[in-house]
């Protein structure tokens, strides 16, 4: 029997107008009522969470959430923390100076939010897309032992895919780099990732691997679908989700998810 469930955000559990069906919300009640664990598992803040959480009614203090890749997983009423990888400002600065060699923006995600050194249209999405402020700041004055929770490169698809051929090798030994969009490449602590997070979360609570099922559809989701006893792809995901996943369900607009809750929770 399946215990948890771990779910991504954008591109999974939300539709592409940002909304979370009522045939899924419907589901997802069934399956806590069955003593299944929800976890959603999303690249975003807590702050960008905070409004699916309540709508999902997942804010107890039984329940968890998994933020910024996994490198932050904490109890959702008590805000007490379970696991924390975190990069520092002498990271950020290795990384913005990298940005400038092979040309594409940045941005940062600090003690002040949101921050980025020259202010474009991905950081402006970005606070849109999760409701914060983001702050325009000279990353320079950033101190080495600031507290860093993640670095972002954001530029259009082209953009930043020819970039990326540019990153040399030595930094993916440094960190954990995930494409979580075409628009976003993350580097997070090398400790980072959904599959490390699903891992220490689960280890938490007492649950196996086996009874584990994640699901997702892009790069940052990759490696708790590898983790997970029943790892699932979106019906959008990316062709190197599905190719790694156990099962692939419907789209992230055609309910996929209830989808998977329905078939593999046997709710009846």
């Amino acid at each position: 029997m399946y215990k948890l469930i771990a779910i991504d955000m954008d591109g999974t559990l939300l539709r592409e107008d940002k909304t979370i069906s009522d045939k899924t919300k419907n589901m997802i009640k069934k399956a806590i009522e069955k003593g299944v664990k929800i976890v959603l598992a999303s690249g975003r803040p807590i702050e960008g969470l905070e409004r699916y959480l309540e709508e999902l009614q997942l804010v107890t203090e039984d329940d968890f959430v998994m933020s910024f890749n996994g490198s932050i997983i904490q109890n959702v009423k008590t805000k007490a923390v379970i696991s924390k990888n975190i990069l520092k400002g002498r990271d950020l600065k290795v990384l913005y100076n990298l940005s400038k060699e092979i040309g594409v923006n940045i941005h940062a995600f600090t003690k002040q939010g949101c921050v980025t050194p020259s202010m474009n249209e991905y950081s402006q999405l970005e606070g849109r897309i999760n409701g914060i402020e983001v702050h325009e700041i000279d990353f320079n004055t950033i101190d080495d032992e600031e507290d860093v929770i993640k670095v972002m490169f954001i530029d259009p698809e082209p953009i930043l895919t020819a970039a990326i051929e540019k990153i040399p090798e030595n930094v993916y030994k440094d960190f954990t780099i995930v494409r979580s969009a075409p628009y976003f490449l993350e580097f997070l602590n090398k400790a980072s990732s959904k599959g490390t997070g699903v891992k220490a979360l689960s280890e938490y609570l007492g649950i196996k691997r086996e009874e584990v099922i994640c699901i997702g559809d892009a790069g940052n989701d990759l490696d708790m679908i590898q983790f997970a006893g029943l790892g699932v792809a979106m019906g959008n995901a990316f062709e190197e989700v599905k190719a790694v996943a156990d099962y692939v369900t419907l789209d992230n607009d055609s309910d996929g998810v209830a989808h998977v809750i329905e078939k593999f929770i046997t709710i009846s």
